[in-house]
């Protein structure tokens, strides 16, 4: 009885060093090209090139805000900022507007730019610290020209029910996906008017009858100044 014949052995392809590194030399192409370390080129060869390469990175963990109170914080222009800071200076705001603004600004709701707030809750919430102290408070009817006025600075903007806009360009609690949001619905409801709210942001420099005895300007008189 013969034995069966050994099986035959297949030859093993010899891998191609040049052909195993094609993938490899067009990754290490395009990287150059889209660092400017090499030129564009056409490969000539003919075969299909690698055509973009795209890294994405983890992001970075962000630590969060230490700041006082439990309210949170808003975003805020430092241009408006300094502007607030310059306007009571110059007498050009009263005081009951710049503290009115101030206390709606810090009651928004997140996301939204909107305070809810009746004029009654806005003068007993400015208030709370001067009851304690037996200063002088500030009444329900300055509290309502303060509002009349920051409106017509287009700081904020009424929409009733207890419901004040706050121009968000100048004073903001969200982040900024929310805020062009609030900024596009805004633009729509007054029909992408230019100088409608948020825009021409007030008020013309002048000067204020002041409400609440707010430091006035001093005079220096009216003589010429030489020298």
């Amino acid at each position: 009885m013969t034995s069966d014949p050994p099986a035959r052995r297949r030859p093993r392809a010899v891998p191609d060093a040049a052909s195993d590194d094609v993938g490899f030399d067009d990754l290490l192409q395009v990287l150059g090209e889209q660092l400017g370390d090499v030129p564009q080129n056409t490969d000539p060869r003919g075969r299909r090139k690698l055509k973009n390469v795209t890294f994405e990175y983890e992001s970075h963990p962000t630590a969060v805000h230490d700041m006082a109170g439990d309210a949170g914080y808003s975003l805020a222009s430092n241009w408006f900022t300094q502007l607030l800071a310059q306007l009571a200076v110059a007498n050009s705001i009263t005081k009951s507007q710049l503290c009115v603004f101030l206390y709606v600004a810090g009651g928004q709701q997140r996301g939204t730019g909107i305070a809810q707030y009746t004029q009654q809750e806005i003068t007993d919430g400015l208030n709370k610290l001067a009851e304690k102290k037996g200063g002088k408070r500030i009444t329900r009817s300055t509290v309502n020209r303060a509002i009349r006025a920051l409106v017509g600075y287009k700081w904020v903007e009424q929409l009733g029910n207890g419901l004040i806009q706050l121009n968000v360009r100048l004073w903001f609690h969200g982040n900024s996906a929310a805020q062009h949001a609030v900024l596009e619905q805004i633009a729509v409801q007054h029909k992408r008017d230019p100088e409608a709210f948020p825009n021409g942001i007030g008020p013309d420099v002048h000067q204020e009858q002041l409400d609440l005895d707010f430091t006035e300007r001093p005079d220096y008189g009216t003589g010429r100044r030489t020298g």
